[in-house]
C-alpha cells in the first residue's frame, strides 16, 4: 500500500510539471492528478477563457447529442461548476490580502515564516546584531517615546476640554492632537513623505483612505487634525476616547447604536453640516488590508453628504510589514513588532476633492473614489468585500449562480414546450 501509494503520489508531481501546475502547494495527489488532467482536457482551468454560463457549458456539450438550447438538465453541467471552484482555488485573489506582503529579499527582521534556516556565518552575525539593535537600542527609545505621546494626549485633551468652547479652545485643541501624534510617529520612527498637499481635507469635508494598520490614524494626524469615528471602547482605549471627545467633537458610537445604519448616518451628516468642525476621517474598507490592495467600500460613508476627500496610503514593506493580521497577532503583539521594526516607510498621496454627479448612486460613487485611490497607490483594485476576512461568503451570491442555471435550464424547457402551442394556435 505505501509503495503504490509513492508511485500514486510521483505520477501525480509528474503529471503535474507537465501541465505547468507543479508549483501549487497541493499535498494530495489525487486533486493534483484530477487538476492536470482537467488542465488538459480544460485549458480553461489553469488559464481562464471569458465567456457566459451558456457558452462554456455549451463547450462542454459538444461531443454530446444534448444541446443546452433545448433546456435540458446534462450530467456534464456538473463540470462546469468543479471548473469555476477549483479556479478559485487556484486562483484565489482574496485571501491572500489578508495575510503579509511577501518580500523579494530579506529585511533582516524575521529568519523565515517558519523555522529557523543556518544560511552562513556572517548573516547570521549581522541578523543577531540587527536583534540587538532593535530590541535594546531602538525598542527602549520608541516605547518611551509611546508612552510619552499617550500620556500628554490624555492629560493636554483633558485640560483644554475644560476652556469654553471659543476659537482660543480650538486652536489648542488642534496644537496637542498634533503635538501627541507627532511624538508617537516619532516612536515608531515613522519616515512620512506627503504629496499634494494642496488638496489636504478640509474643515467641514469627509476623508476616506484606504486601510492597512491602525497607525494609519497616526500617519494622517500627523500632518492635520481630523474628527475620528469609531465605536466606544472600555479600558485604556476608553480614557482616551473620553478625553480626546472633551476638547474636539469626535463622534463615538455605543455598540447598539453602530447597528442603527439610520443614528449613524444622521450624527454624521450633523457634523458634516457644521463647516466649522474638522474633516472626519473614515475607512470605507471596514478592515485591514495588506497594503496590496484596495477592496470594496462600504456605501454608508457616501450617502452622507457633502465633499469626499480622497487620500491613498502605501506603505514600504522593505523596512517593516505595517499590515495588521487581527486573526494572528492582537493589538499588543502588534505594536511590539512595529516598534522593533527597523522604520516605518509610507508615502501619503492627496487627490483632488470628489463630489457626487448627478444620476449617479452611493455604490458607484464609492468605486470611483476607491478606483482613484487604487490607482494613485499603486494598489490592485479590487470589487470583494473586505468582511470575507472574519465571515463566509454570502448565500445571495450562490443562490445567484443557482437562479442563472435554473433559468437557462427550466427556462428554455418551459419555452420548448411553448413552442408548438403557439404554431398550432397560429394554424
Amino acid at each position: 500500500t505505501v509503495f503504490s501509494g509513492a508511485i500514486f503520489q510521483k505520477i501525480g508531481y509528474i503529471l503535474g510539471t507537465f501541465c505547468g501546475v507543479s508549483k501549487l502547494s497541493i499535498c494530495n495527489p489525487t486533486l493534483l492528478i484530477y487538476l492536470c488532467c482537467s488542465s488538459l482536457l480544460f485549458p480553461g482551468l489553469i488559464q481562464r477563457e471569458g465567456g457566459s454560463m451558456e457558452q462554456e457549458m455549451g463547450e462542454l456539450r459538444r461531443y454530446r447529442t444534448q444541446s443546452i438550447s433545448r433546456g435540458e438538465f446534462a450530467l456534464s453541467d456538473s463540470f462546469y461548476f468543479y471548473r469555476k471552484g477549483l479556479e478559485s482555488i487556484v486562483d484565489d485573489q482574496v485571501t491572500q490580502r489578508f495575510s503579509s506582503e511577501e518580500l523579494v529579499s530579506w529585511n533582516l527582521l524575521t529568519r523565515t515564516n517558519h523555522n529557523f534556516h543556518y544560511i552562513s556565518l556572517r548573516l547570521t552575525v549581522i541578523w543577531g546584531l540587527g536583534v540587538i539593535i532593535r530590541y535594546c537600542v531602538l525598542f527602549p527609545l520608541r516605547i518611551t517615546l509611546a508612552i510619552i505621546g499617550i500620556s500628554w494626549l490624555v492629560i493636554g485633551t483633558t485640560l483644554v476640554g475644560f476652556l469654553p468652547n471659543r476659537r482660543v479652545k480650538n486652536w489648542l485643541s488642534e496644537l496637542v492632537h498634533l503635538m501627541c501624534y507627532r511624538i508617537c510617529a516619532r516612536g515608531l520612527s515613522a519616515t512620512i513623505q506627503y504629496h499634494n498637499k494642496n488638496n489636504k481635507p478640509q474643515k467641514g469635508g469627509i476623508c476616506v483612505a484606504n486601510h492597512t494598520s491602525p497607525i494609519d490614524i497616526v500617519i494622517l494626524a500627523n500632518d492635520g487634525c481630523y474628527a475620528m469615528v469609531g465605536q466606544s471602547h472600555s479600558g485604556l482605549m476608553g480614557v482616551i476616547q473620553r478625553s480626546m471627545v472633551r476638547s474636539c467633537p469626535h463622534v463615538w458610537f455605543e455598540r447598539s447604536e453602530m447597528r442603527d445604519r439610520h443614528a449613524v448616518t444622521s450624527r454624521l451628516r450633523a457634523h458634516v453640516a457644521a463647516k466649522r468642525n474638522l474633516p472626519i476621517l473614515i475607512f470605507p474598507e471596514g478592515t485591514c488590508i495588506n497594503n496590496t490592495s484596495v477592496m470594496m467600500f462600504k456605501k454608508g460613508s457616501f450617502e452622507i453628504g457633502g465633499t469626499i476627500y480622497p487620500v491613498a496610503i502605501k506603505y514600504d514593506p522593505r523596512f517593516g510589514d505595517a499590515f495588521w493580521n487581527s486573526a494572528k497577532y492582537n493589538m499588543v503583539s502588534y505594536l511590539l513588532r512595529m516598534m522593533t521594526s527597523w522604520a516605518i516607510v509610507v508615502n501619503v498621496w492627496y487627490l483632488p476633492p470628489m463630489t457626487r454627479q448627478e444620476g449617479e448612486d452611493a455604490t458607484k460613487f464609492a468605486n470611483r473614489v476607491k478606483s482613484a485611490i487604487a490607482h494613485q497607490g499603486g494598489l490592485l483594485d479590487m470589487a470583494w468585500d473586505g468582511s470575507l476576512k472574519r465571515d463566509k461568503v454570502k448565500e445571495e451570491f450562490k443562490e445567484h449562480q443557482q437562479k442563472m442555471y435554473s433559468s437557462m435550464v427550466v427556462g428554455k424547457k418551459a419555452r420548448n414546450s411553448q413552442e408548438p402551442h403557439t404554431e398550432s394556435s397560429k394554424s
